[in-house]
């Protein structure tokens, strides 16, 4: 009898066990909560039209997100509602942008103010509140080379580049040769590239819930390679570098991860236009980075076709 007892207790423990591990580890995008998801494109000096139907299908594929869709037109230095999914109101339509963030879990700006626009200090209130209160927020390549002259934009971004950027702006941040990541106040311009090419990503934070279980070194197919970038650069986490072998010989933030208030930001400068976007490399960090921001969790999982330091992997 005695036995019997310690063979069901070992049969329970071990059927709990395996209960908690399936709890923990095999959440399917499709069992938790859909992450209502903005998306705001219109302007931009890269092309937009291409890549924000791209990230869509990406996000919504994944059955984590759902997707709508706002393109703004510029109309002088303002900007008004030039087109909507079909999910949200169509009296939206031919109105200046006001603010419609607090519907969605999370915004995605494809959206760059390159031609000099600006949104309304009502729209740019809201949005500094929402992601205060604990949205999340995710910053696309481009993006980051927008309102140079926003503020709190620019907290929310941590760095930024073009636009007439400076020294004024805040520091250069890179981590240097021993591992060590420099606040740089130096004078000079912020943002640069050169050419495209296929370069290893490292992962500077292994434990970050965005990176937990990727490589250490992984390839990226050929991109553009963001460098000299400068901003407030405050409570920021460098998720992920590229060495910059032909320039500045540094080892340059690809990917960041931000608090602004409760919120959460991602900041991903990798994806120059939809020939990037199937990319492993950035398909699998932009998902992850994604859900993060508007979770602060990841339940995405690293995939099977996950490139390693060898050579980059793309999808059709």
């Amino acid at each position: 009898m005695r036995l019997q007892k310690i063979f069901v207790t070992i049969i329970f423990a071990f059927s709990l066990l395996v209960a908690l591990n399936f709890g923990v580890q095999h959440v399917s995008g499709e069992q938790l909560p859909k992450i209502k998801t903005l998306i705001i494109d219109g302007e931009n000096n890269h092309n937009w039209k291409a890549t924000t139907p791209v990230l869509q299908k990406m996000l919504e594929e994944s059955g984590r997100f759902t997707v709508d869709v706002i393109t703004l037109n510029r109309d002088g230095k303002k900007y008004k509602v030039g087109a909507v999914t079909a999910n949200l109101d169509s009296n939206l339509v031919g109105n200046e942008f006001s603010p419609v963030f607090d519907k969605f879990d999370l915004v995605i700006s494809n959206f760059n103010n390159h031609k000099g626009g600006a949104w309304s200090e009502a729209v740019r209130t809201a949005f500094e509140k929402y992601v205060k209160d604990g949205h999340g927020f995710v910053v696309y390549h481009a993006a980051d080379n927008a309102f140079r002259e926003w503020k709190e934009y620019n907290k929310m971004i941590a760095f930024g580049g073009w636009g007439n950027r400076n020294e004024s702006d805040g520091p250069y941040l890179y981590i240097d040769k021993d591992g060590k990541t420099i606040r740089d106040e130096s004078k000079g311009s912020g943002g640069h590239h050169g050419s495209q090419w296929a370069f290893p990503i490292t992962n500077q934070a292994t434990e970050h819930p965005v990176m937990k279980g990727l490589p250490k070194v992984f390839m990226h197919s050929a991109d553009e390679l963001y460098e000299r970038m400068r901003g407030p650069a405050e409570n920021v986490t460098i998720l992920a570098t590229a060495y910059a072998k032909n320039t500045t010989k540094r080892h340059e933030p690809m990917l960041l991860a931000i608090e602004y208030g409760k919120g959460r930001v991602f900041h991903t400068t990798l994806g120059h236009d939809a020939q990037q976007l199937k990319s492993v490399a950035f398909i699998v960090t932009f998902l992850r980075g994604a859900e993060w921001a508007a979770t602060g969790k990841v339940n995405i999982p690293v995939p099977d076709d996950m490139p390693n330091e060898s050579e980059p992997v793309t999808r059709k």
